[in-house]
């Protein structure tokens, strides 16, 4: 077993570098931004130089790191690739060019690390948190091992072969998903529709209670988040301890087999989200005032329910008839009953709603398994900084 690699600041493997470029009226430029947690680079559209108050911007250039100062404790960082050479970006992001003992790619994948964001977070400085920023020499004094270029190439080629992975188990996910909607929308394209409020027995809500941003403890109530309740998905981790003291009525609690539907979100593709509460959630979870419980009549099937009001013409109304602004869409309950959804014989429902929940299925096992391995990939780049996995020329050794 090798002895490792020792630290050292990035300071020494990497130089600030900033190209600056005046902003002229009738040039166009091309904005980028940086995305969290080392997810890349993200097009933010073109703009005339004469429509904008700088006077001067930063300009990217292929291989170069360049990382946001403000809010640096998300994670802001990247490698630029090919496609964003020439991009331009304020004097927020401060860029940084690599020397010869680092491989870009290498250093591609250590901006996704946990252990780069935690250092990063840890030399932030400010009073505010949402303004709190890194700069350029807080960000080379972290030290880091760095192997040699023939090892970063051997790391390099494991997690492009673990992403390769991951990217094609989620084109297996959005593949299915997309099938299973147009099954839908064929299965159901000549039916009559209805108002589904004439299908149920009534709409419940919960309340917005006193509450702390932490998911709750298993011995710990908590009240859903909007982002709980998500197309055909219910995710029981996105949910909010109460306040010690804080009681809800025992009607607000959410069951197995509950259908769920978003009244109001700051997205409108998340107003009107319905889903339905799997069997062997637990127990001390409650609605919000902004998640509704619809509780079908007799012949109206629960999982059909689901389905169909994710057809694209019922999409189309909720975009329709959700009021308020643009930072925050809202669904009265009375709008939710006005929907017209398609509405076949109940054998038909189950029919339909055991054919495309089917397809879902096997989206959701893509998704599962693309998400188990980002854990792992997670765990394999941790272990190779922290140099309890070490790769040398010869071998892969575990500590």
């Amino acid at each position: 077993m090798s002895d490792g690699y020792s630290l050292r600041p990035l300071g020494e493997v990497m130089r600030l570098d900033i190209q600056r470029t005046p902003m002229k009226p009738a040039t166009t430029y091309r904005l980028a931004g940086v995305l969290n947690t080392g997810q890349g680079l993200v097009a933010k559209g073109e703009f005339d130089g004469g429509d904008t108050g700088y006077a001067a911007m930063n300009v990217l250039r292929v291989d170069q790191v360049v990382m946001r100062k403000l809010t640096a404790w998300e994670g802001p960082i990247t490698v630029v690739p090919a496609e964003f050479d020439g991009f331009v970006v304020s004097n927020e992001f401060p860029t940084f060019t690599l020397g010869p003992e680092l491989m870009p790619d290498w250093m591609r994948h250590v901006c996704r690390s946990q252990r780069l964001w935690a250092e990063m977070k840890n030399r932030v400085s400010g009073t505010v948190q949402r303004r709190k920023r890194l700069n350029p020499e807080q960000l080379l004094q972290i030290q880091l091992p760095i192997p040699p270029r023939e090892v970063q190439g051997r790391v390099v080629e494991m997690l492009d072969a673990v992403d390769d992975q991951i990217a094609a188990l989620n084109v297996e996910a959005k593949a299915a998903e997309m099938a299973a909607s147009a099954i839908a929308e064929s299965m159901l394209a000549d039916q009559p529709a209805v108002r589904v409020g004439n299908h149920l027995v009534r709409i419940e809500s919960g309340r917005s209670p006193q509450a702390v941003d932490v998911p709750p403890a298993e011995d710990e109530e908590g009240v859903l988040k909007v982002s709980a309740v998500v197309a055909f998905q219910f995710v029981a981790g996105e949910s909010k301890a109460l306040a010690p003291g804080t009681e809800m009525p025992k009607s607000a609690e959410v069951c197995a087999g509950d259908v769920l539907v978003t009244r109001a979100s700051g997205a409108i593709n998340r107003v009107g989200a319905v889903c339905r509460v799997p069997s062997g959630v637990r127990g001390g979870l409650y609605l919000s005032d902004k998640t509704l419980r619809m509780v079908p009549a007799n012949g109206l099937d629960p999982d059909f329910l689901v389905v169909a009001m994710a057809l694209s013409k019922v999409r189309r109304q909720i975009a329709m008839t959700a009021s308020g602004t643009a930072s925050m869409k809202n669904l009265s309950q009375s709008k939710i009953a006005g929907l017209e959804v398609p509405m076949p014989e109940l054998a038909e429902q189950r029919k339909v709603a055991s054919t495309v929940l089917s397809m879902r299925s096997l989206a959701g096992a893509s998704r599962a398994e693309a998400d188990r391995l980002s854990k792992v990939r997670a765990v394999l780049l941790s272990g190779l900084l922290d140099q309890t996995i070490r790769i040398d020329t010869a071998e892969l050794e575990v500590a």
